[in-house]
């Protein structure tokens, strides 16, 4: 989901949560500073602390989490340069904050190349299973289903039935195409209204196929008083826990982002960000962003990532440089026909 960049005064950077990048050189005002990545002892806060680590080695890295045994594991990994701090915090997804930035400079490009105006935006997501993470993404996803989508249509605000308007999109070389559905993700509205976009929506899919089919079968049948309930939902992602966990294991974990910008003048481009474990993917992205904030590109407060206030224009690129480590594939700013697919199926609408 959309995430926002935190910029605080004092010692300490919160990177909230998760193949080789040159090391860098933070400014010499910083090189004390702290990170603490909160859940750093699960999967996803894991991969964060680690790509920290390799990106910026003399970083003071603090690992927040439940367990002892977990944290010192995770200290073993990371070295002497880092500590464990218990703290009890629930994880957060923030990969997609990459695709806001992505988002904003496919808007600022088009804005200084184009005679035509940005006109529709769209974000479409690909997930294989859960990405490796288990319950959290399921329950996530089912308690989205409860929600209307919010998009925009010619600067209209509109809602629409989740999982619905279903889309086959080309998310290139070692994804190939898969349907995607309507979901209320809030890079909408602030695509819409920080980006000036007057047409906005976003799409999510996942596989193997039939997991699309479930969750479209979920928002059909089921009271929308159920899918809200955050206690009954998660007592249906015990029930099907066994079984995710075992179609996890032949889905793998790819993630894909796709974001696609209309202009009036008939100019379109798209950027794509594809990955084969979710995991590390989140864990650049995240590193990257705190990245930022100790080089100082970032203002005091809260922003969405694609404000200027939250990563200055000039720092995007190193940001989506950095955030793109061990991706298989990466463009920005490409016209849609030079996406290049060319995928080998497995079955189950498995790829490699």
């Amino acid at each position: 989901m959309a995430g926002a960049s935190l910029h605080l005064n004092s010692t300490t950077v919160l990177a909230s949560l998760q193949e080789n990048q040159p090391r860098v050189h933070l400014p010499e005002k910083t090189t004390n500073r702290r990170v603490l990545v909160l859940g750093g002892t699960g999967r996803v806060g894991g991969s964060t602390a680690i790509a920290l680590s390799k990106l910026c080695p003399d970083l003071r890295i603090i690992v927040g989490g439940r367990n002892r045994e977990k944290g010192a594991a995770m200290l073993a990994k990371l070295g002497e340069n880092s500590e464990f701090a218990e703290v009890n915090i629930d994880n957060v997804k923030s990969l997609e904050a990459a695709l806001n930035v992505m988002a904003a400079e496919l808007v600022r490009v088009a804005r200084s190349e184009s005679k035509g105006k940005p006109e529709r935006l769209r974000f479409y997501y690909y997930t294989a299973g859960t990405g490796g993470a288990g319950p959290t993404i399921s329950a996530t996803s089912f308690l989205l289903l409860g929600e209307e989508v919010v998009a925009y249509n010619k600067g209209e605000k509109i809602k629409l039935k989740p999982y619905s308007g279903m889309l086959n999109i080309d998310f290139g070389k070692g994804i190939g195409k898969r349907d995607v559905y309507l979901l209320n993700l809030p890079e909408v509205r602030s695509a819409h209204e920080i980006l000036g976009v007057p047409t906005v929506s976003a799409r999510f899919g996942t596989a193997p196929f039939f997991w699309n089919w479930g969750m479209e079968a979920m928002t059909n049948l089921l009271p929308v008083e159920f899918l809200r309930d955050r206690s009954k939902v998660q007592e249906l992602v015990q029930l099907f826990d066994p079984i995710v966990r075992a179609m996890d294991g032949i889905a793998g974990e790819r993630v894909s982002m796709r974001v696609d910008l209309e202009c009036s003048d008939g100019r379109n481009t798209i950027g794509i960000f594809s990955h084969r474990r979710l995991s590390v993917s989140v864990g650049f992205a995240t590193a990257s962003f705190a990245l930022a904030v100790l080089e100082g590109n970032t203002q005091p407060g809260v922003w969405f990532p694609e404000e200027p206030e939250g990563i200055a224009i000039d720092a995007r690129d190193i940001l989506l440089k950095r955030a793109a480590q061990g991706t298989i594939n990466f463009i920005m700013n490409k016209p849609p026909w030079m996406v290049e697919t060319d995928p080998k199926e497995l079955g189950l609408g498995i790829y490699v």
